[in-house]
């Protein structure tokens, strides 16, 4: 699982990383199996469909974050692990009520939950995963209970401010960000805060790996924000563009409104993606209309703001890094900072 993600044998190249590694592959086994058991429901239609996008896979990013930052303590993982479990069936109900609010159709290379049973019963089936969630957090007490509150309510805040969208005289890209924050990075910096409070890990690191959490959840969306344009459905498990035919402005397109004040070349690319894209979202279209969004949006992909997206991705990743600065030198740090270049690089 670590070398799935990216922490590679230039990170965990001591014995000790080695350790740590294996560690951290064995408690992720016990949150697999946790998974498998939590997400369990007497109701036989909420047992299909809340196991449903758990069975099409996932990284587990949020745990093993957890995990890790745990070793920056006592290293006990029991009550890490029960954590780790929650987050992540709170980040997998949030994907049922995400691509509800989208209007997705693919969810992890399968057809998304409310393309096969419709609206209600993905918003209902997310909701069922949320109490779940909450009833774990529960176990470790009334801590554990304003953290996973806190999140929720981040969670969200982010999604109502994202559809609604910026108030009057509000930056839009400054408001966008905030929603990534909150959205995004606010579950991330949970799990990394988990780590430290259920490992008895020193108090004062807790604000470091929020602060650290936070800013790669923000540099995790943006880079997300640019392979939302990769011509590679096969690999990302979604359509080029799917954030922009359901309507969202994600920031290339952001990016693209500033510039066509004074660039007419991105005036008109503004044009076109407004008439063949935004203005269709969730429409059916000929397949005349749909040649003409696909154009669009790969003329996009390859405009300069996207290139400028993917740096300002970077530049949120280098802060993420000089946040862990007051963490203790060793494996712990090293593959945090790994973790981060590992968000940033990937292209799926």
């Amino acid at each position: 699982m670590t070398s799935q993600l990216g922490l590679t044998d230039r990170i965990f190249s001591t014995a000790s990383d080695r350790g740590l590694a294996a560690d951290i592959d064995k408690a992720l086994d016990q949150v697999e199996a946790m998974l498998l058991s939590e997400v369990v429901f007497a109701d036989e239609i909420a047992d299909v469909t809340g196991r449903y996008l758990l069975d099409a896979g996932g990284k587990r990013v949020r745990p093993m974050l957890a995990l890790l930052t745990a070793h920056l303590g006592s290293g006990d993982v029991t009550d890490v692990v029960t954590a780790a479990t929650a987050i992540e069936i709170t980040h997998l109900a949030s994907l049922y009520h995400d691509d509800v609010m989208d209007d997705a159709d693919r969810r992890r290379g399968v057809p998304s939950a409310q393309t096969v049973w419709g609206n209600s019963v993905a918003i209902l089936t997310g909701d069922l995963l949320f109490a779940r969630a909450s009833q774990l957090m529960a176990r470790l007490g009334e801590g554990a209970i304003r953290l996973q509150a806190d999140t929720f309510e981040r969670l969200v805040l982010g999604q109502l401010h994202e559809t609604v969208g910026p108030r009057a005289g509000e930056d839009p890209v400054t408001h966008y960000i905030q929603v990534l924050a909150d959205k995004t990075g606010s579950l991330i910096a949970s799990a990394a805060q988990a780590g430290v409070i259920f490992s008895d890990a020193p108090p004062e690191l807790e604000g470091p790996v929020v602060e650290f959490g936070e800013k790669i959840g923000i540099a995790f969306q943006l880079i997300d924000d640019v392979i939302d344009l990769s011509p590679q459905p096969a690999e990302t498990g979604k359509v080029p563009g799917t954030d922009l035919r359901a309507g969202v402005a994600t920031l290339p397109l952001l990016r693209l409104r500033e510039l066509a004040a004074t660039d007419s070349d991105a005036a008109g690319l503004l044009d076109r993606l407004q008439s063949d894209v935004l203005d269709r979202a969730g429409e059916a279209n000929s397949p005349e209309q749909t040649s003409a969004a696909d154009a669009a949006i790969a003329a996009l992909r390859e405009h300069p703001v996207t290139r400028a997206t993917l740096q300002e991705a970077h530049r949120w990743a280098a802060e993420a890094v000089a946040a862990l600065q007051p963490l203790p030198s060793g494996s712990v740090k090293k593959a945090l900072t790994r973790f981060a270049e590992t968000i940033v690089d990937r292209s799926s």
